[in-house]
């Protein structure tokens, strides 16, 4: 696959012509209201906090509320605008008006009651339907695949050069700060998600928010983190020994989940399937001894939003595609103990799977 030295904007025209094709392919609808913000993003290129967009065969209608104007106006000349302040509301009347029969909605986006009330303003059918946008968006193109490895590289720097200002006696909370400044002195628009530091016990908890707590010696320190550029996200953990050697049993757990880790890395490939991939770094796991203490699916996708198809777990069905990014995460979590993560964001290539994320995995001490 190839991946170019920079990025530039992506094709939305292209894109929107991509979905039509395959909505129309279904035959079963005149037209589609998409709602979801990241989706709206992909087909259009506006960043709102509230817009939507409805797609016929032939047009194309973007709507926002005012303060989005300026933005809105730069999506192109083959989008016609509304704006107005309820968006779904108002693409819902066009459709009527433009004598749609049938319009589907993104049935993971709206809930039971709000398509309820849509269905109360018009007479036309309404069926909330699998999105096409979210089949289109996981397979990564090169404009979005250079935008991920910036993030990751973004990312790797940043706790890098944080890496050696941790202490003995430092709370989660300033480590976390620091990192996410440093993210952003490297070019980082924002952080991709709540950045996630956990000492101690708290490393046994696998969201754990950062706290007051200060970190002490001998204390297992997990850091789960990750930038993001142009709406774009990387995902990246490290777990690391503060103030002292490791014990034992933090060497075995380490052991374990960085073997798994390799494993998950080594299996991802085009045409494998996802239980496939989360039962090969799974497997490491539990011949230690540790299966019941691997308590999520080895990872998932990352895009515009930091979770995103596909799902790699024992219980997902469906294959790996040439152009996918997923992270790959195992982790072991010991109640009242400590827990270790490793994770790396991954495209998946012809040649297996290239990592985006590049902080090295060894078990290395801190303060």
């Amino acid at each position: 696959m190839a991946v170019s030295s920079g990025y530039g904007r992506p094709d939305y025209p292209g894109r929107r012509c991509r979905f039509q094709a395959l909505a129309q392919a279904s035959g079963e609808v005149d037209g589609w209201l998409i709602t979801r913000p990241a989706n709206v993003r992909w087909l259009t290129g506006l960043d709102s906090s509230n817009a939507a967009v409805l797609l016929t065969g032939d047009r194309v209608v973007l709507a926002t509320d005012s303060r989005y104007r300026q933005q809105a106006a730069q999506t192109g000349p083959e989008v016609e605008l509304l704006i107005e302040r309820d968006v779904a509301a108002a693409l819902l009347g066009w459709a009527q008006e433009a004598g749609l029969r049938r319009l589907a909605f993104e049935s993971d986006d709206v809930s039971v009651g709000m398509a309820a009330r849509w269905q109360e303003q018009v007479s036309l059918e309404l069926r909330g339907l699998d999105s096409p946008v979210q089949t289109l968006r996981e397979i990564k193109e090169v404009v979005e695949i250079d935008l991920l490895r910036r993030c990751g590289q973004i990312a790797s720097e940043a706790l890098q050069s944080v890496e050696s200002t941790v202490e003995v006696g430092m709370t989660e909370i300033v480590v976390a700060r620091r990192l996410e400044l440093a993210m952003g002195q490297r070019g980082a628009d924002d952080r991709a998600f709540e950045t996630i530091v956990a000492s101690g016990p708290n490393s046994a908890i696998p969201h754990h928010r950062p706290s007051q707590r200060a970190i002490e010696a001998g204390d297992l320190l997990t850091i789960d983190f990750g930038a993001k550029v142009d709406g774009y996200r990387s995902d990246c953990t490290r777990t690391y020994i503060v103030g002292a050697d490791p014990q034992h049993w933090q060497w075995e757990v380490f052991d374990a989940v960085e073997r798994a880790a390799a494993a998950g890395r080594a299996a991802l490939r085009a045409g494998a399937a996802y239980a496939d991939v989360d039962r090969a770094a799974r497997a490491v796991v539990e011949a230690g001894g540790f299966g019941e203490n691997f308590i999520h699916g080895l990872g998932h996708g990352v895009g515009l939003e930091i979770h995103e198809a596909p799902l790699l777990a024992a219980r997902s069905v469906g294959r790996l595609a040439l152009g996918v990014v997923v992270t790959v995460e195992p982790g072991i979590y010991l109640p009242g103990r400590g827990g270790v993560r490793i994770e790396d964001t991954c495209l998946v290539t012809e040649d297996g799977a290239l990592e985006l994320t590049s902080v090295p995995r060894e078990f290395r001490r801190l303060g």
